[in-house]
This record gives C-alpha cells, structure tokens and sequence, in this order.
C-alpha cells in the first residue's frame, strides 16, 4: 500500500509505503508524479519516499519504477529516499534506480524525515534550470572520429 503525504506541496511530492508495494501501487504513485511533471513545465521536482514500513517489494513494480525512472530522469532532481533499513540493504534496492536517475539521491533514517524534506525541497535546480545531463542526447560516442582507421 502506498500512500502521498500531505507534506507534499510545490514542486516536491512525498509518499509511504507500507506493506508490500504492488504493481497497482507503483501505477498509482506514478500517475500522481507524472501530473506533478507535467504541470511544473521544465522545472524538475523532487521526490521523498518513506520506505520505513515497507515489507516487500514486488519485482513486477521494481521493473515499473525503473521504466518509469529511465523515462523521466531529467524531470527529477533530487530524490529522499527515507527507510528504517541499514544503508547496505537499502542500497542495493536503489542503486540500478539511482543509476538511471540522474539525480542527487540521499537515504534518510526515519528519525530524520524532517531533515529529509528540507533537503528535498532546497534542490539546486529546483526554481532554475533543469539538471544536466551525464551524457550527450544522441549518446556518448556521438562525435568520436577514430585516430587509427588502418589498424
């Protein structure tokens, strides 16, 4: 189960998972993100998500959230990932997704939720520009021109 936070307001939105999260939760939570993009125009937002009750994980919605992240990298700039869990079990839940995030991402313990949203809604890019790319649209290789072509 999955449920938005009433902290929520401007460009940075914030969830609880509790529970086992579902394909049907991640679509749920994805419908509410992409309105949160669509209406900041090319601002990007961030995103707080408290796993800190959350049991399991299906890997059906593992996949969903990292179509959904790949699709919308540059939309997101920073991502609050706050959960009761050691960093070593969390981490490996989100590094693939960080991976595809080009965005700052930072784990939070349940007790400091309260720094988890200021640190969430102070984004540097957040009233600016949209966060940079790591790599050329078209891909890094784009403009390589061999230096040996008769090897």
């Amino acid at each position: 189960m999955i449920e938005r936070l009433t902290e929520s307001t401007g460009g940075v939105i914030g969830f609880k998972a509790a529970g086992q999260l579902t394909v049907e939760d991640w679509e749920h939570m994805e419908q509410q993100i992409k309105f949160l993009i669509h209406s900041r125009g090319k601002r990007p937002i961030g995103i707080l998500v408290d796993f800190s009750a959350l049991a399991a994980f299906d890997l059906a919605a593992r996949w969903e959230e990292m179509r959904f992240l790949q699709k919308h990298n540059l939309n997101i700039a920073r991502m609050a990932v706050v959960g009761a869990h050691p960093w070593e079990k969390v981490s490996n839940m989100f590094v693939a997704a960080a991976a595809l995030l080009q965005a700052e991402t930072l784990y939070f313990q349940q007790s400091e939720l309260h720094q988890a949203w200021h640190w969430v809604r102070t984004s540097k890019h957040a009233c600016d520009l949209p966060p940079a790319r790591i790599s050329a649209p078209d891909g890094v290789w784009k403009d390589y021109i061999p230096e040996y072509m008769d090897v």
